[in-house]
């Protein structure tokens, strides 16, 4: 009877925590309505194995103590041990400090209660064996789903994170625009000295670099925090899966500054930043050049879409991410690059790729450009890693990068440059 107590309180404060996060502390400008799929799903599945624990056999109550209590403890951990940290604490950090105990206790509970319920009559060989294959089976089912599941609740959760220094080399103004669907997105700004201007993808980070680069040379550059991150309003996505919404609204904001002349507006965008230009150019004639370096996969979709056999030894993986995206993010994923940069043309795309570079990315940045209307171009540089071109080779980064939007933007060509 101890036992069972303890069981159903550690799920009543998992319960408790996922309540509190869905509904009576989402993220800002986000209504607790938007998170009915993903809070009832988790509720019902809590509710379900609670009244089913009685009739349960020992192991197969050890078998689902383990995997909630590793999804508490992750879950819980993202809100009261790194936003806390980072933000102080706030929201559900306290119950999701109650979900990171009730997931530990869960899983000294499933060890208890699976030590207590070993078979010990078998002789010893058999006993070990079958003991070895059941580890073996449950580390397989681990690194399958149970790990793939909690990292896609760490890619919707944990990312909000702090804003970085500036160091633009050029002064900037701190901006804000708001999105087609609400939300405030915070970012930065440096004024346009040739009429044209570049948006610099993802976030206010490693943007920073190719954002200095263009703005050395004249170009207006837009720097900005996703939704969910920084000082933006929303859910993080670490896929950008709403980053296309997010992208328009910047080009709208630049397209009301008086020092960018309309119809001079592209992008720049390192590993998902360059995924989601890429989907934003197909949605809008608005952003008339993009430059996509390290752009790879966002979900299974364009996982089982990369040519050749690799691909089968990451889509297991990718498709259950994609899964828990899907129900932690409470939308379904973007459509498959490779069908959408076809409809960019006649606008031009550059297409960056490193030798080192991730499998994916090296199998998907040749099939997007392949798909890809002229103009195109496409820039392998052996020895990079991912989104690493510009670390080995900075001078020819600049110049490929430059060059590329003043054709591209329409900037008049100066007869004396300088690449650093």
């Amino acid at each position: 009877m101890t036992e069972q107590r303890i069981v159903m309180t550690a799920l009543a404060l998992i319960g408790l925590y996922v309540a509190d996060d869905n509904f009576v502390h989402p993220e800002r400008g986000v209504p607790a309505s938007a998170h009915l799929a993903s809070g009832g799903a988790l509720l019902g599945t809590l509710a379900l194995f609670a009244l089913a624990y009685r009739r349960l056999r020992p192991g197969w109550k050890a078998s689902f103590m383990l995997p909630v209590g590793l999804l508490a403890i992750v879950a819980g951990a993202s809100d009261s041990v790194y936003h806390a940290s980072a933000e102080g604490v706030s929201g559900d950090d306290l119950t999701g400090f109650m979900a990171l105990l009730a997931g530990v206790t869960l899983l000294a509970m499933s060890a208890a209660v699976a030590w207590r319920s070993r078979r010990v009559g078998d002789a010893p060989l058999r006993r070990y064996v079958r003991r070895a294959a059941r580890t073996a089976v449950a580390a397989f089912a681990g690194y399958i789903v149970l790990f793939p599941w909690a990292l896609s609740y760490l890619f919707t959760h944990a990312a909000r994170g702090s804003v970085p220094a500036p160091r633009l080399g050029a002064r900037y103004e701190s901006i804000a625009f708001r999105t087609s669907d609400g939300l405030s997105l915070k970012g930065w700004y440096v004024p346009s000295k040739n009429g044209a201007a570049v948006i610099s993808a993802p976030g206010r980070g490693g943007s920073q670099r190719p954002a200095r680069m263009l703005i050395r040379h004249g170009f207006g550059v837009l720097l900005f925090d996703r939704r969910g991150e920084g000082e933006s309003d929303g859910e993080p996505n670490e896929f950008g899966w709403s980053s296309n919404v997010d992208l328009k609204a910047a080009i709208a904001y630049l397209q009301t500054r008086s020092d960018v002349h309309r119809g001079r507006i592209g992008g720049i965008g390192l590993s998902v930043g360059g995924e989601t230009l890429l989907q934003t150019a197909a949605e809008t004639a608005a952003l008339k050049a993009v430059v996509a370096d390290g752009a790879g996969a966002r979900s299974v979709r364009e996982e089982v879409a990369r040519p050749g056999g690799k691909k089968w030894g990451d889509v297991p993986t990718s498709a259950v991410i994609t899964a828990g995206t899907m129900l932690f993010a409470n939308r379904e994923p973007p459509p498959n690059l490779t069908g959408l940069v076809g409809r960019i043309a006649p606008r031009p795309l550059l297409f960056i790729y490193g030798e080192l570079d991730q499998d994916n990315v090296r199998d998907l940045e040749p099939a997007y450009f392949r798909a890809a209307g002229e103009p195109k171009a496409i820039w392998f540089v052996r020895g990079a890693a991912h989104t690493g071109a510009v670390d080995l080779r900075p001078r020819e980064y600049e110049r490929r990068i430059v060059v590329f939007f003043d054709r591209a933007l329409g900037v008049p060509e100066r007869k004396e440059r300088t690449w650093r």
